[in-house]
């Protein structure tokens, strides 16, 4: 399996605290089926501020803590990027990180109670440069929990939702639970990842919300799923 969101770089954000930490994630996301998994640091969210080079350079030396101490993971470099208007001028810069082997890939946060005047215009950039905008749990943002027609809209100009396992779960409460089926029923999510933050086992569930969406939606759906995560990391296209 793989993972497109986890903030396992120690001491980058408010994820790993420390390499030993950060080792123990690895170790449990291995045990849980994770094979690869993007490291996507939280970028200008007002607290953090990572920059491609700086992750680069910190995949680099985890990936050889993991490598020595023979944990079977790849580590992939990303960014969990606040939605802000720098961001195009970030990307001139060569500060953004994309996702896996293409440039298309693009994991967005929105603030958790609203929705930035200027983010229409921000995607429509976007989609004119090729880049695909991915919108982290969006299952999270109460303006799409209140009304999920306004996350539609940016799902018809391309974008791709991604869904946190813990809120499928209902480890986020009833409320989240219930509108993280509604996304997945009507096809508003595209991916699954973790999102995990820690070394609690829990947090790298992946496998059984598999499970659970075979059991719950059937088997093309659960396929579905695991094929995006693969064609986000490979640079191939999504099927939505």
């Amino acid at each position: 399996m793989i993972d497109i969101h986890c903030h396992m770089l120690p001491m980058f954000d408010d994820g790993a605290r420390t390499i030993d930490k950060a080792l123990i994630m690895a170790k449990t996301a291995v045990e849980n089926g994770i094979t690869k998994t993007v490291v996507t640091p939280h970028h200008k969210n007002g607290m953090y501020d990572n920059e491609k080079r700086k992750v680069e350079a910190g995949v680099f030396t985890l990936q050889a803590m993991l490598d020595k101490n023979n944990i079977p993971l790849e580590l992939i470099p990303g960014q969990e990027v606040r939605i802000n208007g720098d961001i195009l001028s970030e990307i001139d810069q060569g500060k953004i990180t994309f996702i896996g082997k293409s440039s298309n890939y693009l994991l967005l946060e929105f603030p958790p109670m609203f929705i930035p005047t200027y983010s229409e215009y921000l995607f429509v950039k976007l989609k004119e440069r090729g880049i695909i905008p991915i919108i982290a749990h969006p299952e999270r943002n109460q303006v799409f929990i209140n009304n999920p027609n306004r996350l539609i809209q940016f799902i018809n100009e391309g974008a791709l939702g991604q869904l946190t396992a813990h809120s499928y779960l209902g480890i986020r409460g009833k409320k989240i639970k219930k509108i993280s089926r509604q996304f997945v029923a009507e096809g508003l999510v595209h991916i699954i990842a973790t999102d995990a933050h820690n070394e609690k086992k829990n947090n790298f569930c992946l496998g059984e919300v598999y499970t659970g969406i075979k059991d719950e939606f059937g088997l093309d759906k659960k396929l579905r799923f695991e094929h995006n995560a693969q064609a986000v990391v490979a640079g191939d296209r999504v099927n939505r």
